[in-house]
């Protein structure tokens, strides 16, 4: 399913002061009660809480590595960027072709929605460029 996709996509998009608090004490007790439930409990563990569930595991069990150096680089921008393309393009092939999936039902809804997932990457993006060229031209003037 592709919507799984979504799950490292948040992850690495997700706002800081959300992230560090789901990845605090907060976090682990969801976590554990998530997984209790889902153990112990499949009948009462909601099919809709599979991705949630998910999502607040990876937040709470990720090394430091992947939560704090790799989300907070431009590799998550990027990571962020290729789920968005690659959602983007099996939408529009599943729906045969880039008119067909404005024009079938939920179609433009859905297609909207995918799109606007790739206006955070690509400001990231260019925010990113804005900032090297910026600090480029203060190098440039101190060197004078």
């Amino acid at each position: 399913m592709l919507t799984t996709l979504l799950i490292p996509y948040i992850f690495s998009s997700f706002p800081s002061i959300l992230f560090n608090f789901l990845r605090g004490e907060v976090g682990k007790w969801i976590a554990i009660i998530a997984v209790v439930l889902r153990l112990f409990f499949p009948q009462h563990f909601p099919d809709w809480l599979e991705m949630p569930g998910s999502l607040i595991l990876l937040l709470v069990v990720a090394p430091n590595f992947f939560a704090h150096t790799l989300r907070d680089d431009l590799v998550g921008v990027a990571i962020c960027l290729a789920i968005g393309c690659y959602l983007l393009q099996e939408h529009i092939r599943a729906s045969g072709g880039f008119r067909n999936s404005f024009t079938k039902s939920r179609g433009i809804s859905n297609t909207v929605g995918i799109i606007l997932l790739l206006v955070y990457p690509i400001w990231a993006l260019v925010d990113a460029v804005h900032c090297a060229l910026a600090w480029c031209s203060q190098l440039h003037i101190r060197g004078k």
